[in-house]
């Protein structure tokens, strides 16, 4: 059932504000890096759903599939190709101050890429409509966040990482634990 009370909520606090207000917070950003680098997490997803959680409500799995695969691609083609440029100069920018200008202009293009990323995720929760609810109120618990957010990401269950890749996945429920810590109850309806 459609909450339209939380979904005015949604509209004014903007996925955008409540990103980068998230990631300064503290061990955010290297728990989305883990979360990105070591998982695979689409970073902008992970933060659509807190920003869901945090406001009450939740995405409905079959709706979300489509727009994932979307916003995958807008990942794969646009956003994750100026992250790899960006981060193979690196090495190159501490020599060069051109090639620091030109890093710097990529990656000012990868975050504008990330910010097009979550507004489609907004628009896409505040266009849930009567025929196809995509967003629910959400019951998840407190407690369970951690755990919520890798079942809704469709990450492989942690215990299927390699006995010999237990950092990996011990950093990784870390990552998931990190965030989560610095997530706000979901506001009870008004």
């Amino acid at each position: 059932m459609r909450d339209s009370n939380r979904l005015q909520r949604l509209q004014q606090r903007p996925l955008w504000d409540f990103a980068l207000a998230l990631y300064a917070k503290p061990g955010v950003e290297q728990a989305c890096l883990t979360l990105q680098d070591e998982a695979g997490v689409d970073v902008c997803e992970l933060l659509f759903h807190c920003w869901l959680y945090e406001h009450g409500l939740a995405a409905e799995p079959g709706p979300l599939k489509a727009i994932r695969e979307e916003r995958c691609r807008w990942q794969q083609q646009v956003t994750a190709p100026l992250r790899q440029l960006r981060r193979g100069l690196k090495p190159q920018a501490a020599q060069s101050e051109s090639i620091s200008t030109l890093r710097k202009t990529l990656q000012t293009a990868e975050i504008q890429a990330e910010r097009e990323n979550l507004q489609c995720w907004q628009q896409w929760a505040l266009l849930s409509s009567e025929q196809e609810v995509s967003v629910i109120k959400g019951s998840i618990n407190q407690h369970n966040i951690a755990q919520w957010l890798q079942d809704t990401l469709f990450l492989l269950p942690l215990d299927n990482f390699s006995s010999q890749a237990s950092r990996v996945r011990e950093g990784i429920q870390s990552a998931f634990l990190a965030l989560a810590s610095q997530l706000d109850r979901c506001e009870s309806p008004r």
